[in-house]
């Protein structure tokens, strides 16, 4: 899995968004708030990566165990599944 080109992540006024660039520009629907660990996920998604090698990242940098980074993951992933942003080629 992987963010679909045309996304950056831009820091607008203390938050972090996930902004469309480019072609997708005109949808500006696409554009997500992140919150730290969302944040941490789009990065690891810049590069091609699993869902269990997002889980391992996630308990790597957080104090959590492997149930709920799994959970946190699956509704990260749900969430740009539905706004078409993960490319899962």
């Amino acid at each position: 899995m992987k963010i679909k080109e045309g996304f950056v992540i831009k820091s607008i006024a203390g938050s972090t968004v996930a902004v469309p660039v480019g072609e997708n520009l005109v949808n500006l629907q696409l554009m997500l708030t992140l919150n730290e660990s969302g944040a941490f996920l789009w990065q690891c998604l810049q590069k091609n990566c699993t869902e269990d090698e997002l889980v391992e990242a996630m308990t790597c940098e957080y104090a959590i165990d492997a149930e709920t980074a799994r959970a946190d993951v699956k509704d990260f992933i749900n969430i740009l599944k539905e706004n078409k942003i993960l490319d899962e080629a």
